[in-house]
């Protein structure tokens, strides 16, 4: 009977399960060479501790891990219920409130290794937690033909996992009650940008109007595994501000308010790394709640031991 002690929050609406131990033994190397070997050997316990019957599609699982980096002094490795993930902005939130709830942090400031670089985290005494998040960039913009929409202008960018960014049709609306209707949308548009020669895309974010007065814009994100982030998304944030920039839309250290389509929000700004490159420094303030911990159980004797797999 193998046990496994989690600690289960969200932020802003959206879930993380930390695992704090009892995790596959990954070994030694860097995060990166750590995730591959997550990847390629122990499939079966990202597929248990996050998807049914424990888990659910929306949640991200958080391995917490060792750093490789001298400078970090902790490491995590994000997946969901279709495999891993290269960075977590809401998931790097919810691993901060949990730690801080069972008391093994205190606030103040930390650096985290992840697999696509570190991260720095600051516990403020309010609760709320600051990301700054690895450099993002825009990479390309273009047109793609959507078939049954028609042509869609958007961006491809990087804020620690790969968007495709784009307006939302004018007849689509970012409502709780649109959800079938935009992860229809959305994994459309995926595939065909995918198929237009950008297959590292697996995120797709649409914009609109904000349903708040105090926020700049609201999102739908649909993740790799078509389920919709109900927090506005960090990774998806920093792509969104590395766009800003690239276009002179919003100044270095201007607060840009990101709604998510459930209402929850981050405060988010950047400052340049390398205006040549594109290269932003993106920053995001969210705030995480703890739901429960608790003791995981694999039991070789349930046939759902390792989770319902796709």
């Amino acid at each position: 009977m193998q046990r496994i002690h989690v600690i289960d929050s969200h932020t802003g609406g959206e879930p993380t399960r930390l695992v704090v131990a009892g995790g596959p033994p990954l070994g030694g190397g860097s995060l990166a060479e750590r995730a591959q070997r997550f990847r390629a050997q122990f499939d079966e316990w990202r597929s248990a501790i996050v998807n049914e019957p424990r888990g659910n599609d929306a949640m991200v699982g958080a391995l917490l891990c060792e750093p490789a980096r001298a400078d970090c002094s902790h490491g995590v490795i994000f997946f969901n219920n279709v495999g891993l993930l290269g960075m977590c902005g809401h998931g790097t939130i919810g691993l901060v409130a949990a730690l801080a709830k069972v008391g093994r942090l205190k606030p103040g400031r930390l650096r985290i290794d992840t697999p696509v670089g570190a991260v720095d985290a600051r516990l403020h005494e309010s609760g709320e937690v600051s990301i700054g998040n690895v450099p993002s960039f825009r990479k390309a913009s273009l047109a793609v033909d959507v078939p049954g929409v028609g042509p869609i202008r958007g961006d491809v960018a990087w804020g620690g996992n790969w968007f495709f960014l784009a307006a939302a049709p004018g007849t689509t609306s970012l409502e709780p009650g649109n959800i079938e209707t935009l992860t229809e949308l959305t994994w459309k548009i995926r595939q065909a940008v995918n198929a237009q020669g950008f297959p590292e895309v697996d995120h797709v974010e649409l914009f609109a109007a904000p349903a708040s007065d105090t926020a700049d814009s609201r999102n739908f994100v649909l993740c790799p595994g078509k389920a919709y982030d109900r927090s506005p998304c960090g990774t998806g944030t920093s792509a969104k501000l590395a766009c800003l920039a690239a276009e002179d839309a919003l100044a270095e250290g201007e607060t840009w308010v990101q709604e998510s389509i459930v209402g929850s929000s981050f405060h988010a700004h950047y400052r340049w790394l390398d205006r040549s490159k594109g290269e932003i420094a993106p920053t995001l303030t969210g705030s995480a709640h703890v739901t429960a911990e608790a003791t995981l159980w694999l039991d070789p004797e349930d046939p759902f031991c390792w989770g319902i797999r796709r």
